[in-house]
């Protein structure tokens, strides 16, 4: 997989890699100018990754996924809850975020470098698909859903 470093502030701060040996994403970093300051309740705003990847298989994708700590301890989360990155994509990586707290709290202040987001690579299964009239397969819980199964 390649990457292109389009700001080069991330040399400094750090390029894509897995912090722990069982971490199961890469952090993304905000390539901001000044402090943005993110007011609660406000629409979503894109923040700049600095990177582009070029997947070089169409059998993996990227997911963005809001940073577990910022989510639950500060409010900030993805405004599109999750990033899909498609592996034909070859842009610059955005970063949906959104202050979920309450309206009369605190902004969310966001710095140059700071890590905001995490990406995690997936594999992608494109099945054929046929149309029917009736499946051939049938189940125990058929079209149950909805607390179907007690819940």
């Amino acid at each position: 997989m390649q990457v292109k470093v389009l700001d080069a502030r991330l040399y400094d701060w750090g390029l894509p890699r897995f912090q722990t040996e069982g971490a199961a994403a890469v952090d993304l970093f905000a390539c901001v100018d000044g402090v943005i300051s993110i007011n609660a309740q406000e629409p979503a705003i894109l923040i700049k990754s600095g990177i582009a990847i070029s997947f070089d298989d169409f059998s993996i994708a990227g997911l963005v996924l809001p940073r577990s700590g910022l989510g639950h301890k500060k409010g900030l989360v993805l405004g599109n809850t999750v990033g899909l990155i498609d592996p034909d994509y070859a842009g610059e990586i955005l970063i949906s975020v959104w202050n979920r707290n309450q309206a009369r709290s605190t902004p969310i202040e966001i710095r140059p470098g700071d890590r905001i987001g995490q990406l995690v690579f997936v594999p992608i299964v494109r099945p054929s698909f046929e149309v029917v009239d009736e499946f051939t397969i049938e189940t125990a819980r058929g079209a149950g859903g909805f607390g179907s199964t007690g819940t």
